[in-house]
């Protein structure tokens, strides 16, 4: 447990870590890379490249420090964290690694002002932090190990299939190789995926959300190339998974991890909201809870047309086959073969205001992903119309787990 003066000592640097996070986590990952290369086999060097990863884990320092007296105000975080890490096979013996470095870091930046009460002060509160997530991460791995089909760290899969589903997202249908059964997942769910890029000599890992429904055989991944042709901004991963993995491939994959998920067990209506690739679990989502009859599922996703919006196909097929499933779809950039009332329903971004009397549904459960501005944006068109923040849940992937 902190003490009161640990705490107060914490809180009082936040406004110091607001001013100097960025410079200091910076130097945390140089010289942590540096002194532990083996670790860039975890992290995302595309977005440790861009400073994405930067600036995510400088928010999330602060947020740790402004809040560390309401712990409780940060515990669907961590549990969203605990999850990440589990699926990116974060071990225990990695903590001190990162404590040692960030400490070093908060020394080395602020220098004189990093008086000795205060290096203590944050060495207590990251060993009570890092205590935490670590016992969080071995229940979710004890708990995944434990059910039908279940594993620990990495399994290998076989790629059974590849489909593309717009121009930018391919589907890959994963069974594993030694031919058992896979563990069922909640809705929403994700797994990782490791492999080894040949540009930069290194295993990377990234998660995406599984797009169909459990069925105890297999997964389906739907994946974005990131990033086009520009191979400064191409996703290492991604581009890979489109361009070489073929049917009859190996890949490692992580169990299914994630606290965005949806109550598979509720009678409510659920409105399903959408950017993008972001989709992809709102599919799966969709699929599951139709299996359940009499369930109201609403359906809103924006593209910007045609050529990238995947599963339309089966977005029409499930409306003919569910009377109780509407979609409303917006495309911002629609293309001249694109037709408003077939391709799509509105012009432009997707705004609850223009489909009210058909989202705001009593005791409606409110379920977003996408980009994160435009989770913003939809979440805060639902609050502002009166619905209730326990139900409105979302998605964040990437570096950005301290969204503000």
């Amino acid at each position: 447990m902190l003490t009161q003066k640990t705490k107060d000592t914490v809180k009082a640097t936040a406004p110091v870590l607001a001013e100097h996070g960025y410079d200091i986590i910076k130097h945390f990952y140089r010289h942590m890379l540096a002194a532990h290369p083996e670790l860039k086999n975890i992290f995302n060097m595309r977005h440790q490249e861009r400073g994405e990863q930067q600036q995510a884990l400088a928010r999330a320092v602060y947020a740790y420090a402004a809040n560390i007296e309401d712990p409780e105000s940060l515990e669907a975080v961590l549990k969203g964290i605990a999850n990440k890490h589990v699926s990116l096979d974060v071990r225990p013996e990695q903590y001190p690694i990162v404590g040692e470095h960030l400490l070093a870091a908060i020394k080395d930046v602020l220098g004189e002002a990093a008086s000795d009460d205060i290096m203590s002060a944050w060495a207590q509160a990251y060993g009570n932090l890092a205590d935490i997530l670590m016992g969080m991460e071995s229940g979710l791995r004890e708990a995944t190990s434990a059910r039908p089909g279940g594993w620990l760290r990495w399994r290998e899969f076989v790629v059974r299939s590849r489909q593309p589903e717009s121009d930018v997202i391919t589907s890959f249908v994963l069974e594993p190789a030694d031919g058992g059964e896979v563990v069922n997942f909640e809705p929403g769910q994700y797994i990782s995926v490791a492999v080894h890029v040949p540009r930069l000599g290194l295993q990377q890992i990234r998660q995406y959300s599984l797009s169909e429904a459990p069925n105890g055989r297999s997964y389906r991944i739907s994946v974005k190339r990131e990033g086009g042709a520009d191979p400064v901004h191409a996703g290492y991963v991604s581009t890979l998974l489109h361009d070489q993995i073929k049917v009859g491939d190996t890949i490692r994959v992580s169990a299914p991890y994630g606290n965005f998920y949806i109550d598979v067990n509720a009678t409510t209506p659920v409105v399903l909201i959408s950017g993008g690739v972001g989709l992809t679990p709102m599919i799966s989502m969709l699929n599951r809870v139709l299996q359940s009859p009499g369930r109201d599922v609403v359906f809103v996703h924006g593209a910007r047309n045609s050529a990238v919006h995947a599963m339309k196909d089966h977005l029409r097929e499930t409306v003919r086959q569910h009377p109780n499933f509407k979609t409303f779809i917006f495309y911002n950039e629609p293309l001249p073969n694109d037709r408003q009332g077939s391709d799509y329903d509105y012009p432009g971004m997707v705004d609850i205001s223009l489909i009210a009397d058909a989202v705001m549904l009593p005791g409606a459960d409110y379920y977003i992903c996408g980009p994160v501005p435009f989770m913003r944006m939809q979440h805060d068109a639902l609050i502002g119309r009166g619905i209730k923040e326990a139900h409105v849940q979302y998605e964040v992937f990437g570096p950005d787990l301290f969204a503000e």
